[in-house]
């Protein structure tokens, strides 16, 4: 099969009882993120994944996406995650909360509050199985977790309990999810993109825009009070700036 042929071949299957329709092209012109290109290889590996994990990427499930030169990285949402489980027989809820530091004790705190006073150190999760004696838990630093995108910065309890189900959900059910990751398990971007990002998401909404036959208020006063001057008056002043000079001998110790 040709790469033309392939591009435009629809693959189709179920999920949660609806038919998707997907075709290399059909990802390429709508469902890829990123300013780069992806290859045919890259789109047929999203393909796959999509069909074999039962994602629909129109609901936002799976993402692809592509910077520059770089690898794709093809990115799965947790709500996705959130539902493979659910479809488990074995599964049985899931309990989260973040991890603060509260007078020099770490305590587990359900949720995503915690007192102004607390300081945030990570997140927990708890899975269940009814074919377990024990739950899957797990226990992760918002260290060595996150990361400096605004999202984090805005919003870091939510974001580091979330990494913690998704990890959770991972060694609980390895053959439904173990081969899915989201946007908290791909690698770093460079530090040029970071930066980007960083600038492009705190920059002002908001431009200053100066007519430029419109002076500045404070400059025009100042220009008004010199045209208050009478010449004779400014002829005054700038002798006097002038004989204010300080004229020291260069063998001679200035007195401090």
């Amino acid at each position: 099969m040709s790469n033309n042929e392939l591009m435009n071949h629809t693959i189709k299957y179920e999920v949660n009882g609806e038919q998707i329709n997907l075709s290399g092209n059909t990802v390429k012109q709508y469902l890829v993120s990123g300013n780069g290109n992806v290859t045919d290889q890259e789109v047929v590996m999203f393909l796959n994944l999509c069909k074999f994990q039962q994602l629909n990427p129109f609901l936002n499930e799976a993402y692809l996406i592509k910077f520059g030169s770089q690898p794709a990285q093809i990115i799965v949402s947790k709500e996705a995650f959130m539902k493979r489980a659910e479809m488990n027989p074995h599964y049985r809820g899931v309990e989260a909360g973040i991890i603060v530091e509260r007078n020099n004790e770490l305590k587990e705190v359900e949720g995503a509050v915690k007192l102004p006073s607390d300081k945030l150190i990570g997140a927990y999760a708890n899975v269940y199985r009814d074919d377990r004696d024990k739950p899957v838990t797990v226990r992760i630093s918002l260290e060595e977790f996150g990361k400096g995108q605004a999202t984090w910065k805005q919003m870091p309890m939510n974001m580091i309990r979330k990494t913690a189900i998704v990890n959770a959900l991972r060694e609980a059910f390895p053959n439904n999810v173990g081969a899915m990751y989201t946007e908290d398990d791909v690698q770093p971007q460079t530090e040029r993109e970071a930066v980007v990002n960083e600038v492009q998401s705190n920059q002002a909404t908001e431009t200053l825009d100066f007519n430029q036959q419109e002076e500045v208020p404070q400059f025009n006063e100042i220009k008004q009070e010199e045209k208050e001057l009478e010449p004779a008056t400014k002829e005054k002043i700038q002798p006097k700036q002038e004989e204010q000079q300080f004229d020291f001998d260069d063998d001679e110790e200035v007195p401090f």
